[in-house]
């Protein structure tokens, strides 16, 4: 993925901070944009559409990061939204997850790492956009009880009777664990797959969003019937998955995968 004309909004009332990131994007030939506070931030990025979001958790005024990140949600799905915060609580990064939120990085971070991350999200974003990339997957994924249906090209997931909003990288995870029903896939596989290869090593990091996932679609949380975890492993869809072609039912298997 070329970096080239990517625009990128750095959100940050740190003018330290502001400079820092400003620079070390442009090097990587990203166009930059700056606001100092909520406000700002949701008129520029209203105003100019950036590729992605760098937003800081804590900001002046009354318009913190956590609204900026529910306001931006509410008019646009898919721009990738990346949170820097030096609050280190998982509490904080749940509740930015579940604001639609796509990553986050606690301060201090490399500018390796950081560069990882904003490849790594902007690669999701255009994958997700191409349907290229929808061509070799079934369309509609269900699990055995009926409980749990994906759509994969509308990009929409019910549980029961209700319709489950998801985050992109949440839709993400869901889709690769019922693609691969019955087989335990590791930490590392989970996040070199959902999020690409950068990732690999953070398995309390990919924990908060099965959590988060959890809530979203399992019954019962806290006594998961689809999500089940391999302790020290992995994370395993336990369920039979189907396919629905024309109004039938068939068991999907990965060598389905691809037609």
């Amino acid at each position: 993925m070329k970096s080239k004309g990517k625009r990128i909004l750095v959100v940050d009332d740190d003018l330290s901070i502001q400079r820092i990131l400003r620079k070390n994007l442009q090097v990587n030939n990203y166009d930059v944009l700056v606001a100092e506070d909520g406000k700002q931030a949701l008129e520029v990025a209203m105003l100019n559409q950036p590729d992605l979001i760098l937003l800081d958790l804590w900001l002046p005024g009354e318009i913190d990061g956590m609204i900026v990140c529910q306001r931006v949600r509410e008019w646009n799905k898919k721009i990738p939204i990346i949170i820097l915060s030096a609050r280190n609580e998982e509490k904080q990064k749940v509740q930015a997850l579940d604001l639609g939120a796509d990553d986050y990085l606690t301060k201090p971070f490399s500018n390796e790492e950081l560069l990882a991350r904003v490849r790594a999200c902007l690669r999701r974003a255009e994958d997700a956009s191409d349907p290229d990339n929808q061509f070799q997957k079934p369309e509609i994924l269900i699990s055995e009880d009926g409980y749990l249906t994906m759509n994969i090209s509308r990009r929409q997931v019910r549980a029961g009777e209700m319709d489950v909003k998801l985050t992109p990288t949440e839709f993400e995870l869901l889709l690769h664990l019922m693609l691969h029903a019955g087989k335990v896939l590791t930490h590392r596989n989970l996040l070199r797959t959902v999020w690409g290869p950068e990732y690999g090593e953070e398995a309390d990091y990919l924990r908060v969003y099965v959590r988060q996932l959890r809530k979203k679609v399992e019954a019962r949380p806290s006594q998961p019937h689809y999500i089940l975890t391999e302790p020290g492993v992995g994370y395993v869809f336990r369920q039979q998955v189907y396919t629905e072609t024309d109004g039938q039912l068939k068991p999907f298997s990965q060598s389905d995968e691809g037609g």
